[in-house]
Protein backbone atom coordinates (compact mmCIF):
# COMPACT_ATOMS: atom_id res chain seq x y z
CA UNK A 1 0.00 0.00 0.00
CA UNK A 2 1.28 3.62 -0.96
CA UNK A 3 2.50 5.04 2.25
CA UNK A 4 0.44 8.68 2.92
CA UNK A 5 2.83 11.56 2.20
CA UNK A 6 1.70 15.24 3.23
CA UNK A 7 1.26 17.95 0.94
CA UNK A 8 2.54 21.27 0.88
CA UNK A 9 0.68 24.06 0.59
CA UNK A 10 2.46 27.54 -0.05
CA UNK A 11 0.42 30.88 0.17
CA UNK A 12 2.93 33.60 1.15
CA UNK A 13 2.49 36.31 -1.54
CA UNK A 14 6.02 36.35 -2.87
CA UNK A 15 7.43 33.23 -1.61
CA UNK A 16 10.18 31.54 -3.38
CA UNK A 17 10.39 27.40 -3.89
CA UNK A 18 13.76 25.92 -4.53
CA UNK A 19 15.37 22.88 -4.73
CA UNK A 20 19.06 22.22 -2.15
CA UNK A 21 20.15 18.87 -2.86
CA UNK A 22 17.39 16.18 -0.99
CA UNK A 23 15.28 19.07 0.54
CA UNK A 24 12.65 21.53 -0.32
CA UNK A 25 13.59 25.07 0.97
CA UNK A 26 10.80 27.98 0.64
CA UNK A 27 12.58 31.53 0.86
CA UNK A 28 11.20 35.10 1.92
CA UNK A 29 12.61 38.02 0.64
CA UNK A 30 15.31 36.28 0.44
CA UNK A 31 15.50 34.28 3.58
CA UNK A 32 14.72 30.61 4.34
CA UNK A 33 11.80 29.86 6.53
CA UNK A 34 10.96 26.80 5.79
CA UNK A 35 13.12 23.44 4.57
CA UNK A 36 11.67 19.96 4.29
CA UNK A 37 13.06 16.66 2.72
CA UNK A 38 11.90 16.62 -0.72
CA UNK A 39 10.88 12.52 -0.02
CA UNK A 40 8.15 12.91 2.48
CA UNK A 41 6.12 15.50 0.13
CA UNK A 42 4.04 14.17 -2.74
CA UNK A 43 2.59 17.13 -3.57
CA UNK A 44 2.80 21.21 -3.73
CA UNK A 45 0.15 23.15 -4.00
CA UNK A 46 1.35 27.03 -4.70
CA UNK A 47 -1.56 29.83 -3.92
CA UNK A 48 -1.27 33.10 -5.72
CA UNK A 49 2.40 35.08 -6.76
CA UNK A 50 4.66 31.77 -6.09
CA UNK A 51 7.61 31.33 -7.77
CA UNK A 52 9.03 27.71 -8.65
CA UNK A 53 12.51 27.18 -9.75
CA UNK A 54 12.85 24.97 -12.84
CA UNK A 55 15.13 22.35 -11.09
CA UNK A 56 12.33 21.80 -8.70
CA UNK A 57 9.95 22.10 -11.25
CA UNK A 58 12.01 18.96 -12.79
CA UNK A 59 12.23 17.00 -9.95
CA UNK A 60 8.46 16.94 -9.43
CA UNK A 61 8.34 15.80 -13.16
CA UNK A 62 10.29 13.19 -12.80
CA UNK A 63 9.04 12.05 -9.24
CA UNK A 64 5.31 12.29 -9.74
CA UNK A 65 4.74 14.52 -7.18
CA UNK A 66 1.94 16.91 -7.94
CA UNK A 67 3.07 20.31 -8.38
CA UNK A 68 -0.61 22.66 -8.89
CA UNK A 69 -1.31 26.30 -9.22
CA UNK A 70 -4.16 28.15 -8.13
CA UNK A 71 -5.30 31.45 -7.60
CA UNK A 72 -4.66 33.17 -4.41
CA UNK A 73 -8.27 32.77 -3.11
CA UNK A 74 -7.86 28.79 -4.51
CA UNK A 75 -8.92 28.91 -8.38
CA UNK A 76 -7.00 26.24 -10.32
CA UNK A 77 -4.89 27.57 -12.35
CA UNK A 78 -2.60 24.18 -13.97
CA UNK A 79 -0.98 21.45 -12.82
CA UNK A 80 2.61 20.19 -14.06
CA UNK A 81 2.37 16.83 -15.83
CA UNK A 82 5.79 14.73 -16.16
CA UNK A 83 6.15 11.93 -18.35
CA UNK A 84 3.16 9.86 -18.91
CA UNK A 85 2.97 6.77 -16.36
CA UNK A 86 1.50 3.35 -16.36
CA UNK A 87 0.28 1.11 -18.67
CA UNK A 88 -0.85 2.17 -22.30
CA UNK A 89 -3.23 -1.11 -22.48
CA UNK A 90 -5.26 0.73 -19.38
CA UNK A 91 -5.43 4.24 -21.09
CA UNK A 92 -6.87 2.72 -24.07
CA UNK A 93 -9.45 0.61 -22.14
CA UNK A 94 -10.23 4.13 -20.30
CA UNK A 95 -11.07 5.63 -24.21
CA UNK A 96 -12.47 2.72 -25.78
CA UNK A 97 -14.93 1.86 -22.43
CA UNK A 98 -18.19 0.86 -24.16
CA UNK A 99 -21.55 2.40 -22.99
CA UNK A 100 -22.54 -0.26 -20.99
CA UNK A 101 -19.42 0.36 -18.87
CA UNK A 102 -19.74 4.06 -18.74
CA UNK A 103 -23.30 4.27 -17.47
CA UNK A 104 -21.87 1.15 -14.64
CA UNK A 105 -19.39 3.61 -13.15
CA UNK A 106 -21.71 6.77 -13.64
CA UNK A 107 -24.61 4.65 -11.85
CA UNK A 108 -21.80 3.83 -8.80
CA UNK A 109 -20.61 7.18 -8.43
CA UNK A 110 -23.79 8.71 -8.39
CA UNK A 111 -25.03 6.31 -6.07
CA UNK A 112 -22.26 6.73 -3.83
CA UNK A 113 -22.78 10.75 -4.22
CA UNK A 114 -26.16 9.89 -2.99
CA UNK A 115 -25.53 7.93 -0.15
CA UNK A 116 -23.01 10.23 1.80
CA UNK A 117 -25.18 13.00 1.26
CA UNK A 118 -27.95 11.57 2.88
CA UNK A 119 -25.70 10.42 5.59
CA UNK A 120 -24.68 13.97 6.06
CA UNK A 121 -28.47 14.35 7.25
CA UNK A 122 -29.04 11.64 8.93
CA UNK A 123 -25.78 12.53 11.00
CA UNK A 124 -27.66 15.56 11.70
CA UNK A 125 -30.33 14.17 12.72
CA UNK A 126 -28.63 12.06 15.46
CA UNK A 127 -27.15 14.88 16.66
CA UNK A 128 -30.01 17.02 16.76
CA UNK A 129 -33.34 15.33 16.37
CA UNK A 130 -35.94 15.01 14.01
CA UNK A 131 -36.56 18.10 11.14
CA UNK A 132 -39.57 17.23 9.07
CA UNK A 133 -37.67 19.01 5.98
CA UNK A 134 -34.32 17.50 6.66
CA UNK A 135 -36.76 14.30 6.85
CA UNK A 136 -38.04 14.91 3.91
CA UNK A 137 -35.17 15.85 1.99
CA UNK A 138 -33.88 12.09 3.20
CA UNK A 139 -36.93 10.70 1.45
CA UNK A 140 -36.37 12.11 -2.13
CA UNK A 141 -32.51 11.60 -1.56
CA UNK A 142 -33.75 7.59 -1.16
CA UNK A 143 -36.39 7.61 -3.81
CA UNK A 144 -32.92 8.95 -6.20
CA UNK A 145 -30.73 6.49 -4.72
CA UNK A 146 -33.41 4.04 -6.46
CA UNK A 147 -33.80 5.53 -9.61
CA UNK A 148 -30.31 5.09 -10.52
CA UNK A 149 -30.37 1.33 -10.31
CA UNK A 150 -33.30 1.91 -12.70
CA UNK A 151 -32.06 3.60 -15.95
CA UNK A 152 -29.22 2.72 -18.77
CA UNK A 153 -29.47 6.47 -20.15
CA UNK A 154 -26.55 8.28 -18.99
CA UNK A 155 -28.50 11.76 -19.07
CA UNK A 156 -31.03 10.66 -17.39
CA UNK A 157 -28.59 9.46 -14.63
CA UNK A 158 -27.12 13.26 -14.86
CA UNK A 159 -30.82 14.46 -13.91
CA UNK A 160 -31.71 12.28 -10.84
CA UNK A 161 -27.98 13.64 -10.03
CA UNK A 162 -29.05 17.13 -10.38
CA UNK A 163 -32.19 16.98 -8.37
CA UNK A 164 -30.46 14.58 -5.55
CA UNK A 165 -28.16 17.84 -5.39
CA UNK A 166 -31.03 20.23 -5.32
CA UNK A 167 -32.73 18.21 -2.22
CA UNK A 168 -29.62 18.08 -0.67
CA UNK A 169 -28.61 21.93 -0.71
CA UNK A 170 -32.27 23.12 -0.23
CA UNK A 171 -31.77 22.11 3.38
CA UNK A 172 -28.29 22.86 4.09
CA UNK A 173 -29.09 25.96 5.62
CA UNK A 174 -30.72 23.99 8.30
CA UNK A 175 -26.76 22.16 9.18
CA UNK A 176 -25.68 25.42 10.41
CA UNK A 177 -25.93 26.11 13.78
CA UNK A 178 -28.74 29.00 14.61
CA UNK A 179 -26.97 31.33 15.94
CA UNK A 180 -24.60 31.58 13.23
CA UNK A 181 -27.11 31.59 10.29
CA UNK A 182 -27.81 35.39 10.22
CA UNK A 183 -23.80 35.63 8.81
CA UNK A 184 -23.67 32.01 7.28
CA UNK A 185 -26.65 32.30 4.85
CA UNK A 186 -26.93 29.91 2.28
CA UNK A 187 -29.60 29.50 -0.67
CA UNK A 188 -28.11 28.10 -3.22
CA UNK A 189 -24.70 26.34 -4.51
CA UNK A 190 -22.74 28.77 -6.81
CA UNK A 191 -19.69 29.20 -7.85
CA UNK A 192 -17.70 31.35 -10.50
CA UNK A 193 -17.41 33.35 -8.44
CA UNK A 194 -18.75 31.99 -5.22
CA UNK A 195 -21.49 34.74 -3.65
CA UNK A 196 -21.38 33.73 0.26
CA UNK A 197 -19.09 32.53 2.59
CA UNK A 198 -20.29 28.75 2.62
CA UNK A 199 -19.86 28.72 -1.24
CA UNK A 200 -16.39 29.95 -1.14
CA UNK A 201 -15.06 27.69 1.48
CA UNK A 202 -17.10 24.87 -0.43
CA UNK A 203 -15.45 25.69 -3.31
CA UNK A 204 -11.96 25.82 -2.58
CA UNK A 205 -12.22 22.30 -1.06
CA UNK A 206 -12.87 21.03 -4.02
CA UNK A 207 -11.02 22.71 -6.03
CA UNK A 208 -7.90 21.44 -3.37
CA UNK A 209 -9.32 17.83 -3.28
CA UNK A 210 -9.87 17.57 -6.94
CA UNK A 211 -6.23 18.32 -8.01
CA UNK A 212 -5.14 15.70 -5.27
CA UNK A 213 -7.52 13.11 -7.41
CA UNK A 214 -5.88 14.36 -10.45
CA UNK A 215 -2.60 13.70 -9.55
CA UNK A 216 -3.91 10.11 -8.00
CA UNK A 217 -5.26 9.36 -11.61
CA UNK A 218 -2.03 10.03 -13.59
CA UNK A 219 -0.02 8.23 -11.09
CA UNK A 220 -1.43 5.08 -11.82
CA UNK A 221 -1.55 6.06 -15.45
CA UNK A 222 -5.15 7.27 -16.40
CA UNK A 223 -5.84 10.15 -18.02
CA UNK A 224 -7.87 12.59 -15.34
CA UNK A 225 -9.15 14.30 -18.15
CA UNK A 226 -11.54 11.63 -19.69
CA UNK A 227 -14.82 11.26 -18.02
CA UNK A 228 -17.85 9.09 -17.40
CA UNK A 229 -20.13 10.98 -15.51
CA UNK A 230 -19.13 14.38 -16.66
CA UNK A 231 -18.98 15.55 -20.28
CA UNK A 232 -15.90 15.60 -22.01
CA UNK A 233 -14.62 19.57 -22.26
CA UNK A 234 -11.41 21.28 -22.46
CA UNK A 235 -9.17 22.12 -19.87
CA UNK A 236 -11.36 20.00 -17.45
CA UNK A 237 -10.29 16.44 -15.63
CA UNK A 238 -13.47 15.23 -16.31
CA UNK A 239 -12.67 12.10 -14.54
CA UNK A 240 -11.30 13.39 -11.69
CA UNK A 241 -14.53 15.34 -11.16
CA UNK A 242 -16.69 12.31 -11.65
CA UNK A 243 -14.59 10.47 -8.62
CA UNK A 244 -14.74 13.96 -6.53
CA UNK A 245 -18.41 13.18 -6.47
CA UNK A 246 -17.52 10.24 -3.93
CA UNK A 247 -16.26 12.77 -1.56
CA UNK A 248 -17.90 15.82 -2.00
CA UNK A 249 -20.71 15.83 0.83
CA UNK A 250 -18.26 12.64 3.03
CA UNK A 251 -15.22 14.55 3.46
CA UNK A 252 -15.48 18.30 1.64
CA UNK A 253 -19.43 19.41 2.57
CA UNK A 254 -18.43 17.34 6.35
CA UNK A 255 -15.37 19.40 6.86
CA UNK A 256 -17.00 23.18 6.22
CA UNK A 257 -19.76 22.63 8.12
CA UNK A 258 -17.06 21.66 11.08
CA UNK A 259 -15.43 24.71 10.49
CA UNK A 260 -18.26 26.90 10.57
CA UNK A 261 -20.10 25.47 13.64
CA UNK A 262 -16.65 25.16 15.77
CA UNK A 263 -16.36 28.62 14.83
CA UNK A 264 -12.93 27.68 13.65
CA UNK A 265 -14.15 29.67 10.24
CA UNK A 266 -15.89 33.31 11.20
CA UNK A 267 -17.55 35.94 8.96
CA UNK A 268 -14.89 38.02 9.30
CA UNK A 269 -12.52 35.90 7.59
CA UNK A 270 -13.91 36.44 4.16
CA UNK A 271 -13.73 39.62 1.82
CA UNK A 272 -16.46 40.25 -0.43
CA UNK A 273 -15.49 42.30 -3.79
CA UNK A 274 -17.64 44.69 -5.12
CA UNK A 275 -18.64 42.54 -7.83
CA UNK A 276 -19.92 40.36 -5.28
CA UNK A 277 -17.53 37.21 -4.98
CA UNK A 278 -16.84 36.29 -1.22
CA UNK A 279 -13.28 35.40 -0.88
CA UNK A 280 -11.21 33.35 2.03
CA UNK A 281 -8.39 36.28 3.83
CA UNK A 282 -5.32 34.58 4.20
CA UNK A 283 -5.13 33.21 7.61
CA UNK A 284 -8.70 31.53 6.93
CA UNK A 285 -7.21 30.16 3.77
CA UNK A 286 -4.24 28.62 6.43
CA UNK A 287 -6.73 27.09 8.90
CA UNK A 288 -8.48 25.37 5.67
CA UNK A 289 -5.67 23.85 4.09
CA UNK A 290 -4.08 23.07 8.04
CA UNK A 291 -7.46 21.32 8.68
CA UNK A 292 -7.35 19.36 5.11
CA UNK A 293 -4.24 18.00 5.92
CA UNK A 294 -5.07 16.74 9.45
CA UNK A 295 -8.46 15.22 8.46
CA UNK A 296 -6.34 13.27 5.45
CA UNK A 297 -4.14 11.97 8.44
CA UNK A 298 -6.94 10.24 10.00
CA UNK A 299 -8.06 6.34 9.67
CA UNK A 300 -10.72 4.82 8.64
CA UNK A 301 -12.03 1.41 7.26
CA UNK A 302 -12.23 1.48 3.48
CA UNK A 303 -15.79 -0.31 3.24
CA UNK A 304 -14.78 -2.29 0.16
CA UNK A 305 -11.26 -3.33 0.78
CA UNK A 306 -12.21 -3.95 4.67
CA UNK A 307 -8.74 -2.75 5.69
CA UNK A 308 -7.91 0.33 7.75
CA UNK A 309 -6.59 3.54 5.34
CA UNK A 310 -5.47 6.81 5.53
CA UNK A 311 -8.21 9.39 4.29
CA UNK A 312 -5.28 11.04 2.19
CA UNK A 313 -4.91 7.92 0.63
CA UNK A 314 -8.51 7.34 -1.00
CA UNK A 315 -8.29 9.30 -4.11
CA UNK A 316 -5.09 6.86 -4.95
CA UNK A 317 -7.22 3.78 -3.67
CA UNK A 318 -10.02 4.56 -6.09
CA UNK A 319 -8.19 5.16 -8.91
CA UNK A 320 -6.73 1.62 -8.27
CA UNK A 321 -9.97 0.26 -8.35
CA UNK A 322 -11.09 1.74 -11.20
CA UNK A 323 -8.20 1.01 -12.86
CA UNK A 324 -8.54 -3.07 -12.45
CA UNK A 325 -12.59 -2.57 -13.11
CA UNK A 326 -11.22 -0.67 -16.48
CA UNK A 327 -8.81 -3.31 -17.19
CA UNK A 328 -11.09 -6.10 -16.19
CA UNK A 329 -10.01 -7.65 -13.51
CA UNK A 330 -13.36 -6.74 -10.98
CA UNK A 331 -16.88 -7.21 -12.50
CA UNK A 332 -17.76 -3.46 -11.21
CA UNK A 333 -16.04 -0.47 -10.07
CA UNK A 334 -16.91 -0.33 -6.33
CA UNK A 335 -16.74 3.36 -5.25
CA UNK A 336 -16.28 5.19 -1.62
CA UNK A 337 -19.05 5.55 0.60
CA UNK A 338 -19.96 5.75 3.82
CA UNK A 339 -22.14 3.22 5.67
Amino acid sequence: MRKLQNNLYITKQGAYVHKERETIIIDVERSKVFQVPIHSISGLFCFGNILVSPFLMAFCSENNVNLSFFTEFGRFIGRLQGKKSGNVLLRRAQYHADDNKKIKIAQAIIAAKINSSRAVLQRYQRNHGQHDLISDAIKKLNYSLMQTKKTNSLDYLRGIEGDAAANYFSVFQLLIKPELQTDFIFTVRNRRPPRDPINALMSFVYSVIGQDISGALAGIGLDPQIGFLHADRPGRDSLAQDILEEFRAWFCDRLVLSLVNRKQIKYDDFIKEPGGAVLLKEDARKSLLTAIQSRKQEIIRHPFLNEDIEVGLLPHVQALLLARYLRGDMEYYPPFFTR
